[in-house]
């Protein structure tokens, strides 16, 4: 029930003291409002800061900059983790796009969205359960430029030798084994992380993430492979997967740039991608720079300067 209430409710109550208490009468008057204002003071000041970053963020018209070496779109890629969240945000964008020819999907299980692409012709499915062995799927793979990895879980339930295997020894595993059949050629790896993590970090998922990155980082290091680690807040399903609550959250934290769509992180690698040479192993693109670069892929496509 709403603070406002709960007051407005005892309020009367406390002035049905006899008169002859009148001191604690007015001191209760005195008190009580003092109360709810303390009470009430931390809503008050978190709407005031909400509202002040909502209202800067309007007017940051801060843009992703100019490609330094060009644009180079890729035209075949794989996306591991498409049947979760991200990676079906990952999967529209690549289908929407004109320039990628061939979408491979390695995953456990097809989706609505991986069916329709299969049936366009555009993805190559290929079911897959071991993710410490990647033999079977390496043939498929020797041409693809680029490799989105969206494959995770949540940490609610899980220790944190089994997270870590998921999110540090299954792509770790998969770039070993990718990389010798490249052909030197120069390829990327996109791998989806997370925000606020850290290496003395409390909680198990966030250092196991930091993990995760220094691992990949230094498998890359001075080869043909460029890593980038994307730590985006709220990840909100693409607009047609999402339901009210999930719709509630992220148009709660757009406003402050603490939310994308899962489509806005496709977008966002395929920008990158594109860009090639103006990004190294290391980088690490937060949910800002991931809006840019999502408009600043919208521009591109559209035409517009």
């Amino acid at each position: 029930m709403p603070l406002h209430f709960f007051f407005d409710a005892i309020e009367p109550a406390e002035f049905c003291i006899p008169r002859t208490n009148l001191g604690a009468v007015m001191l209760a008057a005195m008190k009580l409002p003092r109360l709810k204002t303390i009470l009430l003071a931390p809503i008050y000041l978190f709407a005031a800061f909400y509202l002040l970053l909502a209202i800067a963020n309007i007017f940051d018209n801060e843009m992703a900059p100019e490609a330094s070496a060009g644009i180079a779109p890729v035209s075949e890629i794989a996306i591991f983790g498409a049947s979760g969240t991200a990676g079906d945000g990952i999967l529209k964008a690549a289908l929407a796009d004109p320039d990628i020819k061939r979408i491979h999907v390695i995953t456990r299980r097809s989706t609505p969205r991986i069916d329709d692409g299969v049936a366009a012709g555009k993805v190559e499915m290929t079911k897959h359960m071991d993710y410490l062995d990647y033999e079977a799927v390496l043939a498929q793979l020797t041409d693809v430029e680029a490799v989105f990895w969206a494959l995770g879980t949540s940490s609610i339930g899980m220790d944190e030798e089994k997270y870590g295997m998921i999110h540090v020894d299954f792509p770790a595993a998969f770039v070993q084994q990718w990389l010798p059949v490249t052909g030197g050629r120069d390829v990327a790896f996109q791998y989806i992380s997370s925000s606020d993590i850290s290496e003395d970090s409390s909680a198990m998922w966030a250092r196991e993430k930091v993990r995760a990155e220094k691992t990949l980082f230094e498998l890359a290091d001075s080869t043909n492979l460029t890593v980038v680690a994307w730590r985006p807040d709220y990840i909100g399903p693409t607009e047609e997967e999402a339901h009210l609550g999930q719709d509630m959250l992220y148009w709660f934290f757009a406003p402050v740039r603490a939310a994308v769509r899962a489509q806005q992180i496709g977008e966002s690698m395929l920008e990158v991608t594109a860009r090639g040479a103006q990004f190294e192993t290391g980088d690490k693109l937060s949910t800002g720079a991931i809006i840019r670069y999502s408009d600043a892929y919208r521009r591109r496509r559209d035409g517009v300067n």
